[in-house]
């Protein structure tokens, strides 16, 4: 299937960073906060209110999208700058309110609505310790539109204050993993211990340390304990009670790591979850369609991609439907969902750096605008240099034909060992294009491995593949064990 395992991966980061700071009405009590149940009151009550000065509204979705707590949180405080334009911890909340409806729904624009309210907050007030929040909140948006650099330099800032509040810690960490640095992630998370002056962030706290080290502890090919830490990240979300969605993010992820490592039935288990926690949740919906799709169920995978793109028609869904479609012959279908995913990708300005990486890949995929695929990986390395995109950039490579390239930028995909089975599928087929037979049987051998059934299309062309270049070893050696660090290319 056409979704990189590397999405959402590092690992946490694309989108994990927000679970934390999305939470901080629980962490950080301050009057004016609003529970779910008098959101959902006033959400009817506030249908129609005063637009926010110098904001626009946020963008319409379909009923069943929008019928969410989040809603009536975000009318309440539109009301509420409406009344007091100069209530800089209004726009604050009202910046959290969307962050929470980008993680809902997965539109993207919402975080541009965020980014209006939290300059707002911060025009308001930003040089005493009551802009802490505020620009926490902007670091955040600013690592989900992957400006990096920028997220790294407003974290500081709100550490700048010393209220005592060291998750800023975990958005930094989150941009080391994106730049590549994963020592300097490592050392970020280090800094995740409850502060003694905030005793009331500890479970948060470890949520945050748990869930981000679980990410850095499988690029680094320790599958087994990041899976530990992800049902610890679970635990401490559930014990402090995070809103539903929260935990079914944490849970959907859970089940994305078991399902690489090719444990099915536990990767499953948590889709069935994360869905349980929060009904019709796009992620695990698109998760499941995934894993019917690779058992074999491919009407039920259909329907299931459909649901997810009813809620969000987001482009790797929409690639994936596409190639479910390509397997059972419906190859009109698969072509309208090809045109669409292209469409949807380039379709705002937001949208075209956050998703350079995946139209490159689907573009190698596909064998479609390989030149562009090259300049878009070439154009994400320039903000981010980690393992994923090194990989995006060595396949694009590999499929425009030209394989030393392709080669020296898999030394950077490989060089942490991460038992990724679409990792080790595309270093395989490099190496075999380069004529490397001992290295491609190696690499494919250990995708299949780990998930005989990681990809809708590439798992048939890896056998394939070993079949061609001659008999498979009975036994890998150790250095072919899935897990182990990957080769270094001399």
């Amino acid at each position: 299937m056409c979704r990189k395992f590397g999405w959402l991966i590092l690992l946490l980061p694309v989108v994990l960073f927000l679970h934390f700071r999305v939470m901080s009405t629980f962490f950080k009590p301050k009057s004016g906060t609003l529970s779910s149940k008098s959101a959902s009151t006033l959400s009817s009550n506030l249908a129609s209110v005063p637009q926010p000065t110098g904001l626009q509204r946020y963008s319409t979705l379909p009923p069943s999208v929008r019928s969410t707590p989040t809603d009536g949180v975000i009318r309440f405080f539109q009301w509420r700058v409406s009344l007091d334009p100069t209530s800089y911890f209004d726009y604050d909340r009202l910046g959290t309110a969307y962050v929470q409806k980008a993680r809902e729904t997965g539109d993207i624009t919402y975080y541009q609505l965020a980014e209006q309210a939290l300059e707002k907050s911060l025009l308001l007030e930003s040089t005493h310790p009551e802009a802490t929040s505020a620009t926490a909140h902007l670091a955040d948006v600013y690592f989900a539109e992957h400006r990096f650099s920028d997220a790294i330099r407003w974290a500081r800032k709100a550490l700048s204050f010393k209220t005592g509040d060291v998750s800023e810690y975990a958005i930094i960490g989150d941009c080391m993993m994106n730049l590549g640095d994963y020592e300097g992630a490592r050392v970020a998370y280090a800094n995740l211990i409850p502060a003694i002056s905030r005793p009331y962030m500890g479970p948060g706290l470890t949520y945050l340390r748990e869930s981000r080290l679980a990410g850095l502890d499988f690029a680094e090919g320790r599958a087994l304990e990041s899976i530990g830490r992800m049902e610890n990240a679970i635990a401490a979300a559930r014990s402090v009670g995070m809103r539903a969605e929260n935990i079914a993010w944490t849970e959907y992820m859970l089940g994305f790591e078991y399902f690489r490592v090719g444990q099915i039935a536990n990767a499953e288990k948590s889709y069935l979850a994360s869905l349980k926690d929060y009904p019709a949740y796009h992620r695990p919906l698109a998760g499941l369609a995934e894993l019917r799709a690779s058992q074999g169920h491919f009407d039920e995978s259909i329907r299931l991609y459909q649901q997810a793109i009813s809620v969000i028609p987001m482009p790797v869904y929409i690639a994936e439907l596409g190639d479910v479609y390509a397997k059972i012959g419906r190859t009109e279908d698969a072509k309208k969902a090809y045109d669409l995913v292209e469409y949807i990708a380039r379709l705002s300005t937001l949208s075209q750096p956050v998703f350079n990486r995946e139209l490159a890949l689907f573009y190698a995929d596909h064998d479609l605008k390989l030149a562009e695929a090259v300049t878009l990986a070439h154009n994400e390395l320039a903000a981010r240099k980690d393992i994923y995109t090194w990989d995006a950039l060595a396949f694009a490579l590999y499929k425009k034909g030209r394989d030393q390239e392709a080669t020296a930028a898999d030394v950077n995909a490989l060089r942490l060992g991460t038992p990724d089975p679409l990792l080790l599928f595309h270093a395989g087929m490099i190496a075999h294009a380069r004529g490397d037979d001992r290295r491609a049987r190696q690499y494919l051998q250990r995708a299949l491995a780990l998930n005989p059934h990681f990809h809708i299309f590439y798992a048939d062309q890896a056998g394939q593949i070993l079949d061609s270049i001659g008999p498979r070893p009975t036994e890998l050696s150790r250095r072919d064990r899935p897990g182990e660090a990957a080769d270094k290319h001399q």
